[in-house]
């Protein structure tokens, strides 16, 4: 089960008996986080944008549904993702390219990956930006299925049960889609690997 955060239980609670307000807090807690994961899986900023807004909406009509059995984020994310599957079914599967970071600093939010500082080698920093990039298309253009469980799970740092409850299937298939993905993901940066 997902680790409930004694804050965000406050919030949900004061947020059931028709607190705004206390939302609002939420919202501000988890719009990065949230817009960042949507970004991921759909590449487009303006529809991660829009996606995102209307993940929070149905979350904050929803509100009282909410039964405390993940946390609050876990929650959300699965509001996001289907928000993102009706999406994808309006306007097709066609992908687009454009990555988003890995990392996007302290203003981005999310649970990125950031490398460790590497001062004593002058190149290392060339080296990881190219590899950064270079993942970053791998990602972005592996078939959506696999694209989510990678975010969920080692972007976003979901763990099993949680990429479970998102998507609606077994934690066995989750598992299996993670496999299959990075094996995608090794074939091609097997020339970074070697």
């Amino acid at each position: 089960m997902a680790e409930v955060d004694a804050a965000d239980e406050l919030l949900v609670a004061q947020a059931q008996r028709g607190d705004a307000a206390a939302f609002g807090r939420l919202v501000e807690r988890y719009q990065d986080a949230l817009f960042n994961g949507v970004h991921r899986m759909v590449s487009q900023r303006e529809d991660a944008e829009d996606l995102a807004q209307e993940a929070f909406v149905k979350a904050f009509r929803g509100i009282g549904a909410f039964e405390g059995r993940s946390s609050f984020y876990t929650w959300l994310y699965s509001i996001a993702y289907n928000v993102v599957v009706s999406h994808r079914r309006k306007v097709g599967s066609a992908r687009h390219l454009n990555p988003l970071p890995l990392h996007e600093g302290a203003e981005g939010g999310g649970r990125g990956y950031e490398a460790e500082d590497d001062a004593e080698r002058p190149d290392a920093t060339v080296e990881r930006a190219e590899l950064h990039e270079r993942l970053e298309v791998a990602i972005a253009g592996l078939e959506g299925d696999y694209r989510e469980v990678v975010v969920m799970r080692d972007i976003e740092g979901f763990d099993y049960q949680a990429i479970a409850e998102v998507l609606g299937c077994p934690e066995g298939t989750v598992k299996s889609r993670l496999h299959r993905a990075r094996q995608a993901l090794r074939e091609q940066l097997k020339d970074l690997l070697a």
